[in-house]
């Protein structure tokens, strides 16, 4: 018998295994390239609805202390992180509270799809948020007239942080003259917000970069202190009841405010009226001529300031 020496081959055995092996392998990956497409195909349309559930998770009050109806206008603008609802520039603004189809923003290429998308911008989801929790449309306008409402409870300025703020507390930036955005905060150093055209209603981090201006608190219930209405267009408050002093903010059309107090100042002749009377907006920390107030040239009821 004739035995084989080491290193001898068998040509007839080896050709078979290794004919087999190829043909098992080219079908292994003929499966997986008819399987891979499909799978990934699959795995993209789960990821969506996936990312929104992950996100949807996430917005909620993530501290104690939020007030029942802060809580509601959290849980109203959550629902549009869970149902992916887009950012479109001037979404929100319609006649009710509610997403509407936005508009193109002629310094943004971004908001070129913004019409054909029902959605909000920021103060639109806000607008929308706090209607909801309080069952009337309270926050009606833009950041600038959301954070100068006369329905702040309290007042936080960008030095404070976020320390003392609670979920359901108004997060704004910009300039005291012009205040750019505006979110809700939802506890933890996050917050839910409208941001910018091609995005969704998203959970972001709080940026306390050097245009965040500060924060308010909502009063959803009846208002406190004396109320009244501006009116004409463009009117600005002042930082001292004088018309030289520097600019604060500018009515753009009749507006609700609240009187702190009122005095005789720097007399003003404005519209074919001369007033002296000056009073002073909380909520603004600025003066407006009592010119521009609905009402008597002397406000009825509102006291002299002492300063």
């Amino acid at each position: 018998m004739t035995h084989p020496t080491p290193g001898h081959r068998r040509p007839g055995l080896t050709g078979t295994l290794t004919t087999s092996l190829t043909a098992v392998l080219a079908g292994l990956l003929s499966a997986l390239l008819l399987w891979a497409p499909a799978a990934w195909a699959s795995a993209a349309a789960l990821s969506a609805p996936a990312a929104r559930a992950a996100a949807a998770a996430e917005c909620a009050p993530l501290a104690p202390g939020a007030s029942a109806a802060a809580q509601r206008a959290i849980a109203a603008a959550c629902e549009h992180v869970a149902a992916g609802t887009w950012y479109t520039w001037g979404g929100g603004h319609g006649p009710q509270p509610g997403p509407t189809y936005g508009k193109v923003d002629p310094e943004d290429p971004a908001s070129e799809h913004d019409p054909e998308r029902l959605g909000f911008d920021c103060s639109g989801l806000v607008r929308h948020a706090y209607a909801q929790a309080a069952g009337s449309d309270i926050l009606n306008g833009d950041a600038s007239a959301q954070y100068y409402t006369h329905r702040a409870a309290e007042r936080f300025t960008a030095a404070q942080g976020l320390a003392p703020l609670l979920p359901g507390d108004l997060l704004a930036w910009g300039t005291s003259a012009d205040l750019k955005h505006i979110a809700i905060y939802l506890g933890a150093g996050k917050m839910v917000e409208a941001k910018q055209s091609g995005t969704k209603i998203m959970v972001s981090d709080v940026r306390l970069n050097s245009s965040y201006y500060g924060a308010l608190r909502v009063n959803t219930g009846p208002v406190t202190g004396h109320v009244f209405k501006t009116w004409g267009t463009g009117v600005w408050t002042k930082a001292k009841p004088s018309v030289s002093a520097a600019r604060v903010y500018a009515f753009p059309g009749p507006t609700t405010i609240r009187v702190q107090c009122q005095k005789h100042a720097e007399p003003v002749t404005a519209d074919g009226y001369t007033n002296d009377a000056w009073s002073y907006l909380p909520d603004y920390k600025a003066w407006v001529t009592n010119i521009y107030i609905q009402g008597p040239a002397w406000l009825d009821g509102v006291p002299t300031c002492d300063f």
